[in-house]
């Protein structure tokens, strides 16, 4: 059977509709990802939450959206976008309200669990359907549509979030969801057309395709790690539980591994693409950057509410410099390093960001916004923007044509599997625990050195692109049009392939 071809056009009621329903889906994910970490203090503080009940706040979404992200893709290739598309909405929706309702720590963060499941199946469909519905000719402006006006609702939700959190609860940040979500089930019944990979079947090579296990091995390797990272401060490294849960994700990481060199092409991870030494570097490199970003992101929020005194509002004023940035610096960064290479904007720019969180370091008890904030998150954000579309160009160029969903979505895995980490072990790293984040003195000390040991990962990647990286062998693949996205919401997801 042959798939009809896609024939939305942008000017057309359909068009626009479909437009409508995959940029309000992709902004109910970007929004939660950006603007939890403003609401961290004022939900701690009610539910008696220690610091291992934020970070597993912030750390069961990110490990569900990098471990299923591929599996999402791969979910709506096969049994149709728009339908995976509806049923990733309606999860996410249900987990928001459940989220807004919990009356604890734990119900909290299992909530988050199943929000960062239905993101996963949500995200890649709100990229995909476009792809596959809209004609060749006008693909292009509407994919630049959505990541535009995606990249907007990014930089509008940690300030719409902390208006949210100052007039009426941290609650309603999640609460916010429900009528995005209603509008983008309107939208999506009425305009968007269904459609799958034909040359995926429920037999034969299909099946293959349908890496259930190795998505499941890679969530445990994730977890173990993760849990055990988090449990340790409370616990002692030297613990049953830290000691099994570590030893359980590094043999899961193992044996993930094997299995994907098992199925080979038709593995969710095909490890014929780390036959790509510049592939292999480069998502080394992701992890490294974005773990700083993850870091600052999860430290900042809660720094300037309970040592500084910002409210949740100006909290998350603070942040939108960097995202700012990131709309108006990235398709200029993408375009410089088309002309020079990577090499160079991916040296300068974590350089650059370092400096910003070396001022921010300085920033104390009634800091003034606008000279002691500003510049450090300018710089960063600065230095972030010269990084991110070569970064995303650079993953793409690295790999055979074949390869590139499979290889973009690896690597927006790799940047949420480093803020993931980021947020895990910095705490343990500086010795924040239990209800810490509620002394300043306290907060104060952990707050400068997370940003040493951020300052530290970015002149990492910083060696690693001076030694290790060098232009690929063909032409980069000119890159959709759209700026990519801050950290905690990584670069436009592309369809995953092959997974």
């Amino acid at each position: 059977m042959t798939a009809p071809a896609p024939a939305l056009r942008t000017g057309t009621a359909a068009g626009r509709g479909t437009l409508l329903a995959a940029i309000l889906a992709s902004g109910m994910v970007f929004l939660d990802s950006t603007v939890v970490n403003v609401a961290l203090p004022r939900l701690g503080a009610e539910l008696g939450a220690t610091v291992a009940g934020l970070q597993w706040t912030v750390n069961g979404y990110l490990l569900m959206l990098a471990a299923f992200v591929l599996l999402g893709g791969a979910l709506g290739d096969r049994f149709g976008r728009r339908r995976i598309f509806l049923l990733g909405v309606v999860w996410f929706a249900v987990a928001s309200v459940l989220c807004g309702l919990a009356q604890g720590t734990g119900a909290l963060i299992a909530a988050r669990f199943l929000q960062g499941a239905g993101g996963a199946l949500l995200t890649p469909g709100s990229l995909s359907v476009l792809q596959a519905s809209f004609h060749p000719d006008d693909r292009g402006k509407a994919i630049g549509t959505w990541s535009g006006l995606s990249g907007v609702s990014t930089a509008l939700g940690p300030l719409l979030g902390g208006w949210l959190i100052d007039a009426f609860s941290w609650r309603w940040i999640f609460f916010i969801n429900l009528p995005l979500a209603v509008a983008v089930l309107v939208a999506a019944m009425r305009w968007v057309p269904e459609s799958r990979d034909e040359s995926v079947s429920r037999t034969g090579a299909g099946q293959r395709r349908f890496d259930l296990a190795g998505t499941l091995l890679g969530a445990l390797g994730l977890g173990g790690l993760t849990y055990a990272l988090i449990d340790a401060p409370a616990r002692g490294a030297g613990a049953l539980p830290v000691l099994a849960s570590a030893l359980a994700g590094v043999v899961a990481a193992v044996v993930f591994v094997l299995v994907e060199r098992r199925r080979g092409d038709t593995a969710m991870l095909p490890t014929a693409l780390f036959a790509s030494r510049l592939f292999s570097v480069l998502n080394v490199f992701t992890v490294l950057v974005y773990a700083a970003l993850g870091g600052f992101s999860f430290f900042l929020a809660v720094y300037l509410q309970n040592v500084v005194g910002w409210s949740a509002l100006l909290t998350g004023l603070a942040t939108m410099p960097l995202t700012l940035l990131l709309l108006v610096g990235s398709a200029r960064a993408g375009a410089l390093s088309a002309r020079i290479g990577p090499r160079l904007p991916l040296t300068v720019g974590p350089v650059v960001a370092a400096a910003g969180l070396l001022l921010l370091r300085r920033v104390g008890a009634g800091a003034s916004y606008w000279t002691d904030v500003l510049p450090g998150v300018v710089l960063f954000g600065a230095g972030l923007t010269l990084v991110v579309a070569p970064l995303t160009a650079s993953v793409l160029a690295a790999v055979a044509d074949r390869f590139a969903g499979v290889a973009s979505g690896f690597n927006n895995a790799a940047s949420r599997v480093g803020s993931l980490l980021a947020v895990a072990a910095l705490p343990l790293l500086v010795g924040l625990s239990g209800r810490g984040y509620e002394q300043q003195a306290t907060l104060t000390d952990a707050f400068r050195g997370a940003m040493l040991w951020c300052v530290g990962l970015l002149l990492a990647g910083a060696a690693m692109a001076v030694l290790l990286i060098h232009p690929p062998a063909r032409e980069a693949p000119r890159a959709q049009p759209g700026p990519p996205l801050p950290a905690s919401v990584p670069p436009a997801e592309r369809r995953p392939r092959g997974a």
